[in-house]
């Protein structure tokens, strides 16, 4: 796949935020603080719902593969631009960074469709329960899962295959703390047509026929809920639903940051910060939408913490 481009470059340099170097090391501290405040969240929804089989139904199925793409995601760049700001080694092989650029792109994709189906399930849940556990039954669930991360990896590889055939014959130096699609693009010295129509449509059918989706899901929700009588009942079946909704409001608005800005207005050096927003915001809130009000996962979470505290103990 990346033979042609070989020829002409072997490696980029990532220039990070060399522009800042007073800031390194607060920037450094800054951003492992964050790192490990997404792994500490996630690692604690997956351990949770992975050892309590009361917790195999399909939201909290949902929500484990939420949280693996939650770690995997940053986990993909984070700790390389840690690794650039503690040592101002910013060298990167071009396997390596065609390899982070596919798994960036990967695993956004499959985070989309993987709240698209969370909305679905959200939607069976309050608009059709009756027919809720034949409908979301495991085979099901399994289904949506799957399709959702194939979905998300096979669409990357079209992009990765187009830009690792373009020629890198002027500068190698990415202006960006990772390899992301559009600085490499800028980089480049032959026709970038092809790439930008794949990009453009693929993501935005993508992206756009996932929100479509989500949004008819909560257009019935919203309309089953406003038929219910009682206030409590509303706020119930409300409830149940409202994790998702702040989840999918917070993946759009920073995707709407990052990609749906004017031209005039973009920056290369601005969209340093819109991208850390958008890799990181959604990690770190996350576990915090799904578990501060969820009195379920927080009564197996306390009695998980309690069964370590005596195995500590004892020992």
């Amino acid at each position: 796949m990346a033979l042609e481009s070989q020829e002409n470059v072997s490696g980029f340099i990532i220039q990070g935020f060399s522009d800042t170097p007073e800031l390194q090391i607060s920037l450094f501290v800054l951003f492992l603080v964050i790192y490990l405040i997404i792994l500490l969240g996630n690692l604690i929804i997956f351990l949770v719902i992975s050892c309590n089989p009361h917790l195999h139904t399909p939201m909290y199925i949902f929500l484990l593969n939420l949280s693996l793409i939650d770690i995997s995601f940053p986990s993909n760049i984070l700790p390389n631009l840690l690794y650039i700001l503690l040592t101002k080694q910013s060298n990167i092989s071009f396997l390596g960074c065609m390899t982070q650029m596919y798994l960036f792109v990967a695993l956004a994709s499959a985070e989309y469709l993987l709240l698209t189906a969370m909305a679905y399930d959200r939607y069976v849940a309050i608009c059709d329960p009756l027919h809720y556990i034949a409908r979301m039954s495991r085979k099901h669930c399994a289904g949506l899962i799957t399709a959702a991360f194939t979905g998300g990896f096979v669409d990357s590889v079209g992009h990765v295959v187009l830009i690792s055939k373009l020629s890198y014959c002027a500068s190698h130096l990415i202006n960006h703390f990772f390899c992301d699609v559009t600085p490499l693009l800028k980089l480049s010295c032959s026709s970038t047509f092809s790439v930008e129509l794949l990009f453009y449509f693929v993501g935005t059918l993508l992206v756009f026929n996932s929100f479509l989706l989500t949004l008819a899901s909560y257009i019935f929700i919203i309309s089953a809920i406003l038929k219910i009588q009682t206030s409590e009942g509303r706020q119930k079946a409300f409830s149940t639903c409202a994790s998702h909704l702040a989840c999918v409001i917070t993946l759009y608005v920073t995707a709407i940051c990052l990609y749906m800005r004017p031209t005039k207005s973009y920056s290369l050096e601005r969209d340093k910060y819109f991208s850390l927003l958008y890799i990181a915001l959604g990690p770190v809130l996350n576990p915090l939408i799904y578990t501060l009000k969820n009195r379920e996962f927080k009564s197996y979470f306390n009695k998980m913490r309690e069964r370590i505290s005596k195995l500590v103990s004892k020992q």
